[in-house]
């Protein structure tokens, strides 16, 4: 017995708020999410419903903005990078219990490299994530930070 799938395209939904100068690269999965003035969204990139984004922030291709996310201004987030609001607080994933979610809280001129995953914390200003980094703690202090758990390796930030 054959069946068929049920296809849905993707796309930005009607509920999306977008600020004045906004790009977006398609295709892109955008819905219930509110994006700032002269942002930038790459291709491939999916953000989802209560995901605010900031004035000014660039955000590339293949990201992941699941809820509870937010950003701040002037940021930079690069391809691949996955957010999570999830901690499989139950020794599993939550299942659309959304009450076992956790917020993440980006600052404002963070930049995030490339393939960084970013767990539910929260970020200060003038902050640098190395590609590849894994962001399981609050980040409380400026700085250049790298690793798996990401670690602060600098603290000069230009």
């Amino acid at each position: 017995m054959k069946n068929n799938p049920h296809i849905q395209q993707s796309g930005i939904a009607p509920d999306v708020e977008f600020g004045k100068d906004v790009r977006v690269i398609m295709p892109v999965n955008l819905y219930g999410c509110t994006i700032g003035d002269n942002c930038l969204i790459g291709p491939f990139t999916e953000i989802t419903r209560g995901v605010n984004i900031g004035n000014g922030t660039k955000i590339q291709s293949h990201t992941f903005i699941c809820e509870l996310v937010s950003i701040g201004d002037d940021c930079f987030i690069g391809h691949g990078v996955m957010f999570i609001n999830d901690t499989f607080s139950n020794g599993g994933p939550a299942q659309g219990d959304k009450t076992k979610w956790k917020p993440t809280q980006i600052g404002n001129r963070v930049s995030i490299g490339s393939n960084a995953t970013i767990l539910p914390v929260k970020i200060c200003d003038d902050v640098v994530i190395g590609a590849g980094a894994v962001v399981t703690k609050d980040i409380l202090t400026t700085g250049i930070y790298a690793g798996n758990p990401a670690r602060k390796i600098k603290s000069n930030v230009i």
